[in-house]
């Protein structure tokens, strides 16, 4: 027995034309102002998004100061290259 595999695609779920999934494919290349994501999904992202963002700087933050070059800045106060 062959099970169907589950997918993530709307293509197969969706009836367009002849309802083949190449036909959805072409309709939505030709007709790209119609094909938009659901507002909950972009609510999602943006709420996702801001998590990561205040993580990311919590993490920076936290995080232990190193000191690049400290040999360089010891020769070199004033800031110049030789």
């Amino acid at each position: 027995m062959t099970r169907k595999k589950k997918t993530r695609s709307i293509a197969d779920k969706v009836t367009i034309r002849t309802g083949r999934r190449k036909d959805y494919k072409k309709w939505r290349h030709e007709n790209p102002d119609q094909v938009t994501s659901s507002r909950r999904f972009v609510a999602k992202k943006q709420q996702q998004r801001k998590l990561q963002a205040v993580r990311k700087l919590a993490r920076q933050q936290d995080g232990q100061m190193i000191s690049i070059h400290p040999d360089k800045e010891a020769d070199n106060p004033s800031g110049e290259n030789t």
